[in-house]
């Protein structure tokens, strides 16, 4: 996160607020965040709020949890401008509401602020206090909220080896956030259709896979930003398939109907 923080800085969206859904496992005592979800291109944001790409979140969410049907949604991070290092008011009221859907009934939430003090130290990470994450002029203070509360509570935070689950899916986070609706809607309608991060033509794609009948055969779709390319994988062998369509859920719908009428 401070990486992107800092990439987001310098971009053109940099006076914006950003941030991440975190998702872990919640467990008695302590939760143990796996991935991060980034807000994507698609959020609405300005200086005093964000709202993130839902669309991108439910499909990036539902591509993580392959690895682990455990992972839940912890929590979100959020940046502030200025120097405000805890939730707003208005956060506050937003959340009230929200931590009541997540297990447990209580969240995880971080703020993330470009206030701290250099001191030619942006290569070493410190942490002041326990619930305080600082690289360079980057900060993180973590907070909980648990349905009922009136405030956030500092949340002890610690590091350890462990993987981000969904980092495979940052580089690709444009293209599945232009295919995200009907990504999400073609796996809700079909059955065991899974998803991987690939080598494309040029930048990395997002492969869906979406199995046939027959053990080993399946329709296969690249996605690399806006294009979209099909293949059909029958007998061992792979064959481009070509239905003339770009939205994906309907091109493979379309070679469903035409496999249908060959066999």
């Amino acid at each position: 996160m401070f990486e992107e923080y800092a990439a987001h800085r310098g971009s053109e969206r940099g006076e914006e607020e950003t941030g991440w859904v975190i998702l872990g496992l919640r467990e008695a005592a302590q939760a143990v965040a796996l991935a991060t979800l980034p807000a994507g291109a698609g959020r609405n944001a300005g200086l005093a709020h964000v709202r993130f790409n839902a669309s991108g979140q439910a499909i990036g969410s539902r591509i993580v949890r392959q690895l682990d049907k455990r992972l839940t949604i912890l929590g979100v991070v959020h940046t502030h401008p200025g120097s405000l290092r805890h939730p707003s008011d208005a956060d506050l009221q937003g959340d009230r509401g929200w931590v009541g859907q997540l297990r447990g009934q209580e969240g995880v939430f971080g703020i993330g602020t470009a206030d701290g003090r250099d001191e030619g130290q942006a290569l070493l990470a410190r942490q002041p206090k326990p619930h305080v994450q600082s690289l360079g002029k980057l900060c993180l203070c973590w907070y909980a909220l648990r349905q009922g509360d009136t405030a956030y509570r500092p949340l002890p935070v610690e590091l350890t080896l462990g993987p981000d689950l969904a980092r495979p899916l940052h580089s690709i986070w444009p293209t599945l956030e232009a295919h995200a609706d009907r990504l999400d809607r073609l796996a809700r309608q079909q059955a065991n259709v899974s998803f991987d991060v690939t080598n494309g033509q040029a930048k990395p794609a997002l492969a869906v896979s979406i199995p046939l009948a027959e053990p080993g055969d399946a329709i296969r779709v690249l996605l690399e930003g806006e294009e979209v390319r099909y293949y059909l994988m029958r007998g061992g062998e792979v064959l481009a398939a070509h239905p003339g369509e770009d939205r994906v859920d309907l091109g493979v719908y379309l070679l469903l109907a035409e496999l249908a009428t060959r066999y």
